[in-house]
């Protein structure tokens, strides 16, 4: 008998671990979802922004820092308002702009609070239709999911 309740202490033990565990996995996927669904809730409000010519708008997607990185054709750029520039400068009026469609290939965790997004940009413009791919990462800054650094070309 005494073996018995020592056999029923350890099963219940372990039992309670694997619930633990399992919880954790699902909180752990939880948070990745909603983190995921969130990145996408900022990606489509800078196609918003876009599509009315709002740049301003289009650049509340990023880290608002001189430590932000764009990466593109014409080199490395560091900071917001040096990015914001390049926008203004490479797209100057709704011509330049056209409508613009993201395609998200693969939203993958990095660790913590970061995120990568790898995907395609597509502009439908009068001037000319332009696509390319991009690489950025997302990262939640004081409770917002911002980009802190992004590659495209």
């Amino acid at each position: 008998m005494k073996y018995a309740y020592y056999f029923l202490v350890i099963l219940l033990i372990s039992c309670q671990k694997e619930t633990k565990d399992v919880t954790n996995t699902m909180i752990s996927e939880d948070n990745t979802e909603v983190a995921i669904a969130k990145i996408k809730e900022v990606m489509s409000a800078q196609e918003t922004a876009w599509n009315n010519h709002d740049l301003e708008g289009f650049m509340a997607g990023y880290w608002n820092s001189n430590s932000l990185k764009f990466y593109g054709s014409n080199g490395l750029t560091q900071g917001w308002n040096n990015t914001l520039a390049n926008y203004k400068k490479g797209y100057p009026t709704p011509a330049e702009s056209g409508t613009l469609r993201f395609v998200i290939n693969d939203i993958s965790k990095i660790e913590n609070d970061n995120y990568w997004v790898m995907g395609e940009y597509h502009l439908s413009r009068p001037i000319g239709d332009a696509s390319g791919v991009f690489m950025i990462i997302f990262k939640k800054i004081e409770g917002e999911w911002k980009i802190v650094a992004d590659m495209s070309c």
